[in-house]
């Protein structure tokens, strides 16, 4: 009996501990959406007053947030936030990096407000798992951040009407989910990238240095190799010759310079030599009056 007793306290310990853990869980990922949208009306100016008239965090029920103005969530039941759809709302400020807090939204429309300032480089540890992503018609600046490239869920990128510039990250052509991509109206420059979807020239109009497909071809640089290859040769040529002067110098230099070592040496030039030569002379010139006077 009192073994059973103990089983029955056991699995009752067992199942409060799980419903504690398990409305922790929920209880935490909720605060986070909270929390997500508290810190995106507190970074940005509303000067319209969208946020104002309907973000309001006193009330406590759950699912309030999916009643505010641009929220959509997994269940109107639940704050967990699906997609934020912000979009024409006079919003003004940065990007808001509190986005990374709602880390189960899909969506992301933040177009034709008054954002400025660069496109977050982390952009990816922001928005992992978002599907849309429309910035258009702000006033971004700076380039394109390469990292767009890891969120390998995106089908929408629209970037369009801002003030971007660089070139177009190449790595882009990785996110082979994209069905719409658009950049058109901003001051890019450089190549296009190959993505493997059918693009029109109008994703790219109106950038002052973007070429290639589906925009007009780069123009060759054919001619620049060649003229570089030429000039390149030319002035290899000429080092090469003043190094061949420049050694002939040198030897040239050098004997001369042997050559009076050895004069300075024996100033009157080879004096001993001429001595020696003397000497066999009257040596040669001894044995033959020698030679004469025997016979």
């Amino acid at each position: 009996m009192i073994m059973v007793i103990r089983s029955q306290i056991f699995a009752v310990l067992v199942s409060v501990l799980v419903w504690l853990l398990l409305g922790c869980s929920l209880s935490y990922a909720s605060q986070e959406d909270i929390d997500c949208l508290r810190s995106i009306k507190d970074s940005l100016q509303d000067t319209l007053g969208y946020l104002n008239s309907s973000w309001n965090f006193d009330n406590t029920t759950e699912g309030f947030i999916c009643r505010f103005t641009g929220i959509d969530c997994w269940h109107p039941d639940e704050n967990r936030v699906l997609n934020i759809r912000l979009a024409d709302m006079g919003l003004k400020g940065v990007f808001p990096q509190g986005i990374a807090k709602c880390k189960s939204i899909t969506g992301l429309d933040l177009s034709s407000n008054k954002l400025y300032g660069p496109i977050p480089s982390n952009i990816s540890q922001i928005i992992r798992y978002v599907t849309s992503l429309d910035l258009s018609s702000n006033n971004f600046s700076g380039e394109i951040p390469p990292a767009l490239a890891n969120c390998s869920f995106l089908n929408i990128l629209k970037l369009d009407y801002n003030s971007l510039t660089g070139s177009i990250p190449p790595v882009l052509s990785l996110l082979n989910r994209i069905k719409t991509f658009s950049v058109s109206n901003n001051l890019l420059s450089g190549p296009i990238p190959y993505f493997n979807v059918s693009l029109t020239a109008e994703d790219f109009a109106h950038n002052p240095g973007l070429c290639g497909k589906p925009l007009d071809p780069c123009q060759s640089t054919s001619k620049g190799p060649k003229t570089g290859i030429i000039a390149g040769a030319a002035v290899a040529g000429v080092t090469v010759a003043a190094i061949g002067v420049a050694i002939g110098m040198f030897f040239y230099y050098r004997r001369v310079s042997v050559m009076r070592k050895k004069k300075d040496d024996d100033p009157e030039g080879n004096k001993w030599a001429k001595s020696l030569k003397g000497d066999k002379g009257i040596k040669a010139s001894l044995s033959n009056t020698s030679m004469s006077d025997l016979s």
